[in-house]
């Protein structure tokens, strides 16, 4: 991923973000099993990173996501926010 001139995440980022975050939830509403959603979306984007680069990088990104998920960051997404004061 490129970072813009601050360091940050690119603005098209978060524009991608939020359509994949509506395109979950009509899912959602249309009754659509969350593991039939998760598969397409991944489905779909193992199809444009093969698309998009070649399969070492392929692979450094699937890389990453496995390190995110052995080091516990997608448990922490399950836990529920801390309660307001």
């Amino acid at each position: 991923m490129q970072q813009d001139a601050m360091g940050g995440a690119p603005e098209d980022l978060s524009h991608a973000g939020s359509v994949v975050d509506k395109a979950i939830e009509y899912m959602i509403e249309q009754h659509i099993a969350p593991i039939s959603i998760a598969s397409a979306l991944l489905g779909g984007a193992l199809g444009l990173l093969a698309r998009t680069m070649d399969d070492r990088a392929v692979a450094a990104v699937l890389r990453n996501a496995l390190a995110s998920v052995e080091s516990g960051e997608l448990a922490e997404a399950r836990q529920p926010p801390p309660a307001q004061a």
